[in-house]
């Protein structure tokens, strides 16, 4: 027989010390976002599973989580990811003209886990541009990105960049490559070359297209892979605008260590549409961050705009910090004078943790530190250390 108590794989609970960090992170960068103009928003956890997605988007829905809605009947999602249901809430409810900035935080859950170290149940927090298709949006979105991990403490994040649309641009160059274009993506993120090549030959593509696709597995690391590019690849257009957009993008983050993969074409769910980033740091397994521009999005909802922005897991920035310490608390003992619940009051209107010890309870619990106690004199209640606290 299963244990009452045994969570389903890839769950669990939060303990105290790290609940009150989270807490604490999602508060800081909540407030982080409203310095830069960002307005909250809090969309539900469930949905009609046609509005969780775009049509075409095959890993988004197979992390989706589905139940039958007992009043209408139709599929409902549990939502796996919130960038779909804000930029709804653009496109459909706020309906403004101009740039709008929303943020979000909430709980999203994934049917199946994204990988071995990962967790089904994410708290997602995110910020989120709609209304401008410069790269200046893009510029924003980063830095604000990067300035939510170090205002968690995060040490030395690495930002990656990659610009699909440089893969795009030559698949669609090629009309015997544009019918195989996913598999063609996936190889290319895979850097596989014998099996662009099997691929090719398959197709019947050019051999133009196969020797730029085969240059574009090694455009990858620092700034001057943007300089190679140029002078390799083919000067479409498109190729052209991205490397350009990237070259900006550089020139904006001068103090963040930047690494380069124009062959990677992206990875999770397939909404971006222009540059896409991640950051990285020692410590994680994975992303911390992933963002990008994903234009377009709101279509479904009756108003595309354009559109940048990230999104990261609180659970897992937290979990890769160090441990979470005890914070300071002020014991008090119980008593029904009138005096001591005014003292008491004063002390947690200041922001300070005073227990009140029932009658009876033992020692504080390990969340809190207690170094101080109330004790009573002839003029009322005065704090004292508490003997013994190191």
């Amino acid at each position: 027989m299963m244990s009452s108590w045994l969570l389903p794989e890839n769950l669990s609970d939060v303990l105290p010390a790290e609940a009150r960090r989270i807490e604490d992170l999602r508060r800081e960068l909540l407030d982080l976002y409203r310095t830069y103009g960002f307005e909250l928003v809090a969309p539900p956890m469930v949905e009609y599973l046609d509005s969780l997605m775009p049509a075409d988007d095959e890993a988004l829905r197979l992390r989706t989580c589905k139940l039958v809605d007992q009043l209408s009947g139709l599929t409902m999602g549990v939502r796996a990811d919130m960038t779909i249901q804000v930029s709804r809430i653009d496109a459909h409810l706020l309906n403004r003209e101009g740039v709008t900035r929303l943020c979000y935080c909430g709980p999203v859950v994934h049917a199946r886990a994204a990988g071995l170290l990962s967790d089904r149940e994410l708290l997602q927090i995110g910020a989120e541009i709609f209304g401008h298709a410069g790269v200046q949006a893009d510029i924003e979105s980063i830095r604000l990105a990067l300035e939510s991990v170090r205002r968690a403490g995060v040490r030395q994040p690495r930002l990656d960049l990659n610009h699909p649309g440089i893969g795009r641009a030559l698949v669609d160059a090629d009309p015997a490559l544009a019918e195989a274009a996913d598999a063609v993506f996936a190889l290319l993120s895979a850097k596989d070359v014998p099996g662009l090549e099997a691929l090719c030959a398959e197709c019947g593509a050019r051999a133009d297209s196969l020797d730029a696709l085969r240059i574009l597995t090694t455009l990858y690391g620092g700034l001057p892979v943007l300089d190679r590019a140029r002078e390799c690849l083919p000067g479409l257009p498109a190729v052209l605008a991205a490397l350009d957009d990237l070259r900006t993008l550089c020139a904006a983050l001068p103090d963040a260590p930047i690494a380069l993969d124009l062959a990677d074409m992206g990875g999770g769910y397939g909404y971006h549409s222009g540059v896409m980033f991640a950051i990285y740091a020692a410590g994680w397994h994975d992303a911390l961050v992933r963002g990008g521009r994903y234009d377009g999005i709101g279509r479904k909802f009756g108003r595309a705009r354009p559109a940048t922005g990230f999104s990261l897991d609180l659970r897992k920035l937290s979990a890769g910090l160090p441990d979470a310490q005890p914070i300071q608390a002020i014991r008090a003992p119980w008593s029904d004078d009138p005096a001591l619940a005014e003292a008491i009051r004063a002390l947690r209107s200041q922001g300070r943790v005073v227990i009140q010890a029932l009658p009876g309870e033992p020692q504080c619990p390990d969340e809190f530190f207690v170094d101080q106690e109330l004790v009573a004199t002839g003029d009322g209640w005065a704090l004292r250390p508490l003997e013994g606290a190191a």
